[in-house]
């Protein structure tokens, strides 16, 4: 395949993931579920609605990822996503009885775009580069905020990404889209001029989460990431929001090494068994992309591609760089592993189980009335 770079046309690259039903409770997508999604795509890209695809999966959660010319939050795109889930869920989850069949779609007809409606979105408008190449992550059984502490590292920290001081195209830094969830507002800040702002607020990573990233000196889009919380769509616990997340690399942005060394440190993130403990987030090849114990720990994959005139190109294809699949992440796996024995050991007491305002959506509340007729004061 040889590339035409003289056409000055924006590519869009799209992530939009859901949780459809899956097999044997929350652990892994079913392979006929993906053989639907790829003719879903597969006829979309025929007509001409969409440049390429890949259909993966994370867990339980079906992934689309998705190249065009139609920019973000758009309402074809954004239906072709909704009916492929539908078709999805429909043909296949439920004539399966799959576990939690179609939980992320949280209303019956689509309404224009996805957000607010359930699936994760993660979409960047780009010019191409000379050279483009990206890593999209998703993760399983955790929260948009899982990601912020690795945002933080790639973009903030010279001790993880060294082009931040070596590369002068960098050395201006790089301002942070923050979203408070709560509040549905953004604020952008600048690092290192607002750095301590920035922590103060991303490290509350329930409200705070980061949207995107630019370069600071051009304004040039880095990175992109999902915000939905079902559980403030639906008003009750209905999954973890396992948020998916585009990064572009090198050429004056860190190169792919540092966005992947943020993730060998398998931090503590919320989500794991029934959406309400802390678990190490273990950064996982694609076929270990299945959360067993104790519905975890919470995983993440990453997978490199070149975008080429809007094509995807991977190492096979439309295939991908599998990042994580590395003797590399060994040590990572090995702590996520003590860290998971060690959280668990707590049972049901914090900080294992996360606080009340966490647990807000859950059962929780409901015991709590039950019980309050027995509450005497003192």
């Amino acid at each position: 395949m040889v590339c035409d770079l003289s056409s000055g046309s924006k590519t869009t690259v799209s992530v939009i993931k859901a949780d459809v039903g899956s097999v044997a409770g929350h652990h892994v997508v079913h392979p006929e579920q993906m053989v639907l999604a790829r003719s879903c795509m597969e006829k979309a890209k025929k007509n001409g609605t969409i440049i390429d695809y890949h259909v993966f999966s994370c867990g339980d959660d079906l992934e689309l990822l998705m190249t065009h010319r139609h920019g973000e939050n758009n309402r074809t795109i954004h239906e072709l996503a909704w009916n492929t889930f539908r078709d999805v869920t429909d043909k296949v989850s439920k004539p399966l009885k799959l576990y939690a069949a179609g939980q992320d779609l949280l209303s019956d007809t689509f309404s224009g775009n996805v957000k607010g409606m359930g699936p994760g979105v993660a979409e960047m408008e780009i010019d191409e580069r000379k050279s483009e190449p990206i890593v999209v992550f998703a993760a399983d059984k955790t929260e948009p905020g899982a990601f912020n502490l690795p945002l933080f590292k790639i973009f903030a920290d010279p001790h993880n990404t060294a082009g931040l001081i070596i590369d002068p195209a960098m050395h201006g830094g790089f301002t942070y889209r923050v979203m408070d969830v709560l509040e549905n507002k953004v604020v952008d800040l600048a690092c290192p001029s607002e750095m301590y702002d920035l922590i103060a607020l991303i490290g509350t990573t329930g409200r705070y989460i980061i949207e995107e990233v630019f370069r600071t000196s051009d304004g040039l889009l880095a990175s992109v990431s999902s915000t939905t919380r079902l559980n403030l769509i639906a008003g009750r616990y209905v999954g973890k929001d396992d948020p998916v997340m585009i990064v572009r690399t090198q050429h004056g942005l860190p190169a792919t090494g540092e966005v992947l060394v943020a993730f060998g440190f398998p931090h503590l993130v919320a989500g794991f068994m029934r959406g309400s403990h802390y678990g190490p987030l273990m950064p996982v090849a694609l076929k270990n992309a299945k959360c067993t114990l104790f519905d975890g720990p919470p995983r993440v994959v990453a997978l490199g591609y070149n975008i080429c005139e809007g094509r995807l190109v991977g190492v096979h294809g439309s295939d991908p760089a599998d990042l994580f699949d590395d003797p590399a992440f060994d040590h990572a796996r090995t702590i996520a592993n003590t860290v998971t024995d060690y959280m668990r050991r707590h049972g049901e007491f914090m900080p294992a189980r996360l606080g009340p305002e966490e647990l807000e959506y859950t059962t929780l509340p409901q015991v709590l009335e039950k019980l309050r007729p027995r509450f005497k004061k003192l």
